[in-house]
């Protein structure tokens, strides 16, 4: 498997948990393929950050405006960086 930095594995978790009805931590830790350990820490993480909510009555996380914002950024960044690297930019 590629390594993945942090901020990869953020943007899966949020995209996962950008799905219709939110993610539950399982469909998070598979999706994201994530240790148990792993995922508590990333969750933690990212509902204290206000990324991530979590719906106490259908158990699940969902991705909150901020983490929608960060995808967005998050996006643009890899498809600058794509562009740049397969001579799609203007510098090619």
């Amino acid at each position: 498997m590629k390594y993945r930095s942090r901020t990869d594995i953020i943007s899966q978790i949020l995209n996962t948990a950008n799905g219709g009805g939110g993610a539950t931590k399982t469909k998070i830790l598979y999706k994201a393929c994530l240790s148990h350990n792993q995922l508590k820490e990333y969750l933690t993480v990212l509902t204290r950050s206000d990324l991530l909510i979590y719906d106490g009555q259908t158990h699940t996380f969902k991705t909150t405006e901020k983490g929608l914002q960060f995808l967005k950024t998050y996006n643009q960044i890899v498809y600058l960086i794509d562009a740049h690297e397969f001579g799609y930019g203007s510098d090619a």
